[in-house]
């Protein structure tokens, strides 16, 4: 059971306090409620492109890096299509540094030419590196894109082309911090050797003269369901053909979540998971393949994909995956196997949370997400996981018009 206290600021900045005097250490994490879905379709990227920025330094602090070494400290942050989170840890007596840092680029982030242009130039030669020259980089691009027609997660955390970053404005920018990363769009946790009464009085002191801004209210299209068979073929100079799979599931708070995990890890939870064991192998038609979902927090995919053996016919591949499936769908799982998963399952999470900083990262998300209680709670949502429902929701994900399928073949 993961303790903690929870108070909010006259701002709406939502606090998160998680005492554990085990370590000399605290993390302070703040998550921001906006990720690549809330961008406007012609300008996407922003969210990836504020990970960079906010490092960028303020209009106090030109340099975010070398007070936080001083501190002993550590930092980063990660966007998603969902979130945004910044994360710092540092030795417990030095937490007030990690506020001063945080609140003071909330307040005052430097907007500046100079400063865009630097990151500007990072971002987009990510989006080269990992996307328009990497082998395969541009599969999940199409992949969305077959796959959502209406919802945001049609397009990348990166951005949907590389012109929407390379043509953002200093008043683009300026317009979706003041939108987004005020206190009321925000969830801050500290976590580690603190007391809850000395971190309410450090919120109040750094956080809680800024300005709230105004909630920031969702109105994202949801994806229609998926009535159609959709498939999609490119060549490229890759080393070997490769197959890509994906099903549209439920969102993260809904109970076909919890199912479609678990059966992510019937069909690629490694070596012994019945994908691998079948078609790596036994019919020795893949060298790797995996099966996982994107955990979104809207309804997100399911994917299965896979590089082909050389000589391997794509049409054979496919309709061994396929008949992977029908056997999932054909017959409950035995109990057995359920047990091995759900223990993989809770063996994963009780792993996770042992570090501080995964504590503290959990609650802001679970906070996002509705209550941070969640994250005593889950666990008993995958034990009580039935094979009925296993069966059940095998046969709705797998529906062959619930699926998109991308051949994606070597010209080598």
């Amino acid at each position: 059971m993961i303790q903690f206290d929870r108070f909010q600021l006259a701002n709406g900045l939502r606090v998160i306090v998680h005492e554990d005097v085990s370590t000399p250490m605290a993390v302070l994490d703040v998550l921001y409620d906006v990720g690549a879905r809330d961008e406007d379709p012609g300008k996407t990227g922003f969210a990836h492109l504020f990970e960079h920025l906010m490092f960028g330094g303020s209009v106090n602090i030109a340099d975010f890096e070398t007070p936080l070494q001083l501190a002993g400290g550590e930092n980063n942050a990660y966007t998603s299509n969902d979130l945004t989170n910044y994360y710092i840890q540092l030795p417990a007596e030095n937490i007030e540094t990690a506020f001063w840092l945080e609140s003071d680029r909330m307040l005052s982030l430097a907007f500046s030419e100079k400063s865009l242009e630097v990151q500007r130039k990072v971002v987009c030669e990510e989006f080269k590196e990992h996307y328009l020259n990497k082998p395969y980089g541009d599969a999940w691009f199409k992949m969305r894109e077959l796959a959502y027609k209406k919802h945001p997660y049609r397009w990348m955390t990166i951005g949907k082309e590389l012109s929407h970053i390379e043509n953002v404005q200093l008043s683009d920018v300026q317009h979706f911090f003041f939108k987004h990363y005020r206190p009321v769009n925000a969830i801050l946790v500290v976590a580690g050797n603190v007391k809850t009464a000395q971190i309410r009085q450090l919120a109040e002191k750094w956080f809680g003269d800024i300005p709230a801004g105004e909630k920031y209210i969702r109105q994202i299209p949801q994806e229609p369901v998926q009535h159609e068979v959709r498939k999609l073929e490119v060549r490229a100079d890759v080393p070997l053909d490769a197959l890509y799979k994906c099903y549209h599931m439920a969102s993260r708070t809904e109970q076909g979540y919890y199912v479609a995990e678990l059966i992510t890890e019937v069909l690629g939870g490694g070596g012994s998971s019945r994908l691998h064991e079948a078609l790596v192998k036994e019919k020795k038609l893949f060298s790797q393949i995996e099966c996982y979902h994107t955990g979104s927090s809207d309804k997100g995919l399911l994917i299965i994909e896979g590089k082909l053996i050389k000589g391997v016919k794509m049409a054979d591949a496919d309709k061994a995956i396929e008949e992977e499936l029908e056997k999932i769908k054909a017959h409950a799982i035995d109990e057995k196997e359920l047990t091995k998963v759900k223990n993989k399952t809770e063996s994963a999470i009780l792993f996770e949370d042992m570090s501080v900083m995964n504590r503290a990262n959990s609650l802001a998300i679970y906070e996002l997400l509705g209550d941070a209680n969640m994250m005593n709670t889950e666990l008993g949502r995958y034990q009580a996981i039935t094979a009925a429902e296993m069966l059940e929701t095998s046969r709705q994900l797998f529906d062959p018009n619930n699926s998109n399928t991308l051949y994606y073949y070597s010209n080598n």
